[in-house]
């Protein structure tokens, strides 16, 4: 039934949304806001951002280190910073990036901003925390703002994610991604433990009849 609903509902969705996001929007979560690029992944009406802010919520990340890992709109980042985080927020999306210089300025925290493809330019650092909210349909994307939805249709982006993420994980690091029961699940994990990875379910929360999983990633002993 959920299937059938998003396809009539589809065209009529997908207009309201471009007229929606055809401006700079602002989102807010507490204290902590940005401003949306029209280019940027947006956290307004999609639910992964808000699930992993209120999972990140009660965690003690004070003067721990933090990576955002694809950030977009990097409302994730300024709350971790606020936190008292030490943050760092990485991007292939140059206007992201550029927004989210401004509104770490227009709340008063410190970000370091990274241009990088997954962890291209992040060789030789460690983090406690690593946040993922990744692309998960399999389609190749067209531009700049559709890898922000698009992982590839043989699910690249997920191919380089995990060859590039063992590096990263250790025992004293804590590494969450967040999926929905709309992406193939069973594919991702495969390209997963391909690369020595696990998946532990730590949160299952359903949203407007869709179930969304938070995972915490883990090498394989």
């Amino acid at each position: 039934m959920r299937s059938f609903i998003k396809k009539i509902t589809h065209p009529f969705l997908k207009s309201a949304l471009d007229w929606y996001y055809s401006k700079p929007r602002k989102y807010c979560y507490g204290t902590s806001f940005v401003t949306v690029h029209p280019d940027v992944f947006p956290p307004h009406l999609t639910i992964s951002t808000k699930l992993l802010l209120d999972f990140i919520q009660p965690k003690e990340i004070k003067g721990k280190s933090f990576l955002e890992l694809g950030c977009g709109s990097g409302i994730i980042s300024v709350y971790a910073a606020k936190k008292g985080a030490m943050v760092t927020a990485s991007d292939i999306n140059e206007t992201a990036l550029e927004f989210l210089e401004k509104s770490a300025v227009a709340n008063s925290i410190k970000i370091t901003i990274v241009n990088s493809d997954l962890f291209e330019k992040l060789n030789g650092q460690s983090f406690d925390y690593i946040i993922i909210n990744p692309p998960y349909y399999p389609k190749t994307p067209k531009n700049i703002k559709e890898k922000a939805w698009f992982c590839g249709k043989d699910f690249e982006y997920f191919e380089r994610l995990f060859l590039q993420l063992p590096e990263f994980l250790s025992d004293s690091n804590q590494t969450f991604m967040i999926l929905s029961e709309d992406c193939q699940l069973e594919k991702i994990q495969s390209i997963a433990l391909k690369n020595n990875i696990a998946f532990e379910l730590v949160q299952e929360k359903t949203v407007y009849a869709e179930k969304n999983y938070i995972y915490q990633l883990q090498l394989l002993n």
